[in-house]
Formats: C-alpha cells, sequence, structure tokens
C-alpha cells in the first residue's frame, strides 16, 4: 500500500474521529441541559407547594444518554488516537524513503 494512502487514511480517520467527538460531546451538553431543567421543573414545583406525587423527577432513561455519549466519546478519543498514529508512522517512513533517496 503506498504510504500516501497510509497517510490519507489516517487523516480521513482522524477526521471522523472528530466529527464523533463532536456529536458526543453535543450529546452529553444536551442530556445535561435537559436533566437541568427537569430538576428546575421539579424545585419550582415543590416550592409552589405541590404534592410529592405531582413533583416532576428525572426520567430513568437521562442517565442511560449520558453514559452512552461518554463511552462514545471515549471510543472516538482512542480512534483519534490511533489515526495520529497511523499519521505519524506513515510521515517516518515517508521521511526515511525520503533519506534514503537524498
Amino acid at each position: 500500500m503506498p504510504i500516501g494512502d497510509v497517510l490519507n487514511n489516517g487523516i480521513e480517520g482522524f477526521n471522523r474521529a472528530t466529527q464523533g467527538i463532536e456529536r458526543a460531546s453535543a450529546e452529553i451538553n444536551r442530556a445535561t441541559i435537559e436533566t437541568q431543567d427537569e430538576n428546575q421543573q421539579a424545585q419550582q414545583r415543590q416550592l409552589q407547594g405541590a404534592r410529592p406525587e405531582e413533583s416532576v423527577t428525572a426520567p430513568v432513561s437521562q442517565p442511560a444518554k449520558i453514559d452512552e455519549a461518554l463511552v462514545n466519546l471515549k471510543v472516538e478519543e482512542f480512534n483519534a488516537k490511533a489515526n495520529v498514529q497511523t499519521i505519524r508512522t506513515a510521515d517516518e517512513a515517508l521521511g526515511t524513503l525520503i533519506d534514503i533517496k537524498a
């Protein structure tokens, strides 16, 4: 496989990992804001004297969203690191070839 192809694959993989990191970060942010909003609503109802059974609690699925997004964030971090190593290796190989030919 030509070194240029390896380098391009590493760059494309790094770009995909960066996009995945952005998506996971946005999902974490969105889930955190939703949780904060729901907690504020529950506090407001309690302050207004609502009965306990009427108070709003965060849905059970909420932590799963954050957990899944955190896992995706970590996976994309590993993908980015692997692709950076691919780019470095291709760069070193290219540098070695240039040194040999020079």
